[in-house]
């Protein structure tokens, strides 16, 4: 079992429901329930709209007491899901290429990454770290997998993100375009009302989160010194 901590997002399968509480399994990580005004806003006329069994669903950590995890359906973005989901997807070709390297030493090297991490972040961070590879499957069977995932065709993501900058001083416009002139490698739209898209194309969605996290908050420092409202539009 991987450490979870409250707000993290985690795949789920629905396992049952019992009177108003949803019980899933949580992706090598137990189990979770999630109370019905969880599952959705508002009212709900049918759970099965939105819950049904042996359905994957993506949900965030609300508490953690003991072994009991509380989730939330609702409160996930569908940015949250697109990008959980993806990774998975991305897990299981790794799982792959470690199966074909490592052949019936495989699912026990898997298990043993899956008690510590998620086996996607493990291989992401040996794409840049090779040592903690080598540490678990030594340097020859190490140099295959890492050949292996260099010689993969990267399939290319679209990360979207839009923002706020609003401003009531004369020179509003100016100073907007200043914030963001310098910016590079990313698409950058005026859509209305103070908003502007941001469009990074990359082959690490994690990478590219990570890049468009940290551009916003030299934004966000700038924006305070400048007199400019900032904020990242949640979807």
């Amino acid at each position: 079992m991987t450490n979870l901590e409250v707000g993290n997002i985690v795949l789920c399968t629905v396992d049952r429901v019992v009177g108003t509480i949803v019980f899933v399994k949580i992706e090598g990580n137990g189990e979770g329930s999630i109370i019905m005004s969880e599952v959705a806003p508002g009212r709900i006329r049918n759970l099965r709209d939105y819950i049904v069994p042996k359905k994957k669903i993506v949900c965030k950590i609300l508490r953690i007491l003991g072994d009991r995890i509380d989730l939330s359906l609702r409160r996930v973005t569908l940015k949250e899901q697109k990008e959980l989901k993806e990774q998975y997807k991305q897990e299981k070709g790794y799982a792959s290429i470690l199966k074909r390297v490592l052949e019936d030493k495989a699912e026990k090297t898997i298990e043993e990454i899956k008690s510590q991490e998620r086996l996607y972040d493990f291989i992401e961070e040996a794409k840049e770290n090779p040592t903690k590879l080598e540490k678990i499957l030594g340097k020859e069977d190490s140099d295959k997998v890492l050949e292996i995932l260099k010689n993969q065709k990267q399939k290319k993501v679209i990360l979207k993100k839009e923002i706020s900058l609003t401003t009531t001083k004369p020179n509003g416009l100016k100073l907007i375009k200043d914030l963001l002139k310098d910016i590079k490698n990313i698409e950058i739209k005026y859509i209305s009302a103070g908003k502007y898209s941001f469009k990074k194309e990359a082959s690490d969605l994690k990478k590219a989160d990570n890049e468009l996290k940290e551009i916003f908050k030299e934004i966000e420092k700038q924006s305070k010194k400048q007199g400019v409202n900032f904020s990242v539009i949640e979807k």
